[in-house]
């Protein structure tokens, strides 16, 4: 079981970044891929960036691709979502999750209950 908890989202202006964290729990931590996903309002949710348990390899979804960077650190359990040249349309709830590696959400098993994330411009 792993439990994994957002945190770093907020409110920034058209141009700028945020840095989201997601903490996990569970000594079983590196086996598992860790994604992220977004949802805005009235859309559904949308794949961002995943990575493998290794970190070794990585995927990142072609609307955010060269903007947003994932890593992961296996010793802190923690793995980060770097967003830089945020628009208004990165608007929405961010959300981490921990299961086999891919694009898709039923990939995943364990989810985190999301931070928010507003760009204004």
């Amino acid at each position: 079981q792993v439990h994994v908890v957002e945190s770093g989202g907020g409110s920034v202006q058209a141009g700028g970044s945020l840095r989201l964290a997601c903490a996990a729990s569970g000594r079983t931590f590196s086996s598992y891929a860790m994604g992220w996903f977004r949802q805005a309002p009235g859309k559904e949710r949308e794949f961002v960036a995943t990575i493998s348990g290794s970190g070794g390899s990585t995927d990142i979804a072609d609307s955010v691709k060269g903007r947003f960077t994932i890593s992961r650190d296996n010793i802190k359990r923690m793995v980060y979502l770097q967003m830089n040249s945020l628009k208004p349309e990165d608007t929405a709830v961010y959300s981490c999750a921990a299961g086999r590696y891919g694009l898709e959400a039923y990939l995943y098993q364990y989810w985190g209950q999301g931070t928010q994330v507003t760009v204004s411009s």
